[in-house]
């Protein structure tokens, strides 16, 4: 078995939906959140991959062999290190034009370089800057996939970064990227959490209104439902009430609070 087929997980979960797994805590100790999950959408003549990952390993290679002869689509679901540093394999990468700017451009590892684990040296190979993607498309908010049989909007959901998107399908599902899921929670400044909260608001209506039964987080537990926007709605409405328990957390350069559901990190 190949290395990259060692290094992703790849998992089958419906007829037209495939996971592509990937650890991040193998890269430094302050990332928690495994798995990353990268989704590929299968329609009759397209196909829609959400994210490429970490670059460690050629992650091309297995989703050309999953897509067959569909033509294929890449999207950064927004611009964090783990979700985009394979953009280099694919050519064209569809992007929120707020975060355009950052995928146009090499990308700045350096923050990584006191990393305790051999898996950086990777990085170390290209001096920590990583190329970026060969062609950009700017998408906004509406923007709509039609892949056969299977259509995927874009719903501008800013808040973990200017440029955040998730998406919902025809067939009842949303994919929430790094918006929602369980597990370390990355926040703006407090000043900022409004945006955030009508983000989750959005989703929720969203939720109610299209009848979506199952949420995809772009790491650790998939499917979800609903619960986990009301869950991470209320605790991020409840910081306030936390505030004095705050630790700082020097990797990150944020304020730490757990609660018994999340553990949040706050720009400072």
């Amino acid at each position: 078995m190949s290395k990259e087929n060692q290094h992703f997980g790849i998992s089958k979960h419906k007829d037209y939906l495939y996971v592509l797994k990937e650890k991040i805590s193998i890269v430094h100790p302050a990332y928690r959140n495994d798995p990353l999950n990268m989704y590929l959408i299968l329609g009759s003549h397209s196909a829609l991959l959400l994210d490429t990952g970490c670059g460690l390993f050629p992650l091309k290679p297995i989703v050309d062999n999953l897509i067959g002869r569909r033509k294929l689509f890449v999207l950064n679901t927004h611009t964090h290190w783990d979700h985009i540093l394979g953009n280099e394999e694919f050519g064209e990468i569809y992007v929120h034009t707020n975060e355009a700017n950052i995928v146009s451009r090499p990308y700045n590892l350096s923050f990584l370089i006191d990393s305790p684990y051999e898996t950086v040296e990777k990085y170390r190979e290209q001096n920590f800057l990583i190329p970026p993607a060969q062609s950009i498309i700017k998408i906004q908010d509406g923007y709509e996939f039609a892949l056969g049989e299977i259509n995927v909007e874009v719903i501008h959901t800013p808040g973990h970064s200017p440029g955040s998107i998730c998406l919902f399908t025809n067939k009842g599902e949303l994919f929430t990227s790094d918006v929602a899921y369980y597990g370390d929670t990355f926040l703006p400044r407090r000043i900022e959490f409004p945006k955030v909260l009508n983000s989750l608001s959005k989703l929720i209506d969203i939720c109610d209104k299209q009848k979506i039964v199952e949420l995809y987080p772009s790491h650790r537990k998939y499917p979800c439902d609903k619960t986990l926007l009301t869950d991470l709605y209320n605790g991020i409405k409840n910081i306030d009430n936390l505030w004095d328990s705050k630790v700082y957390f020097e990797f990150f350069d944020s304020w730490q609070i757990d609660d018994e559901k999340f553990t949040y990190y706050i720009a400072k």
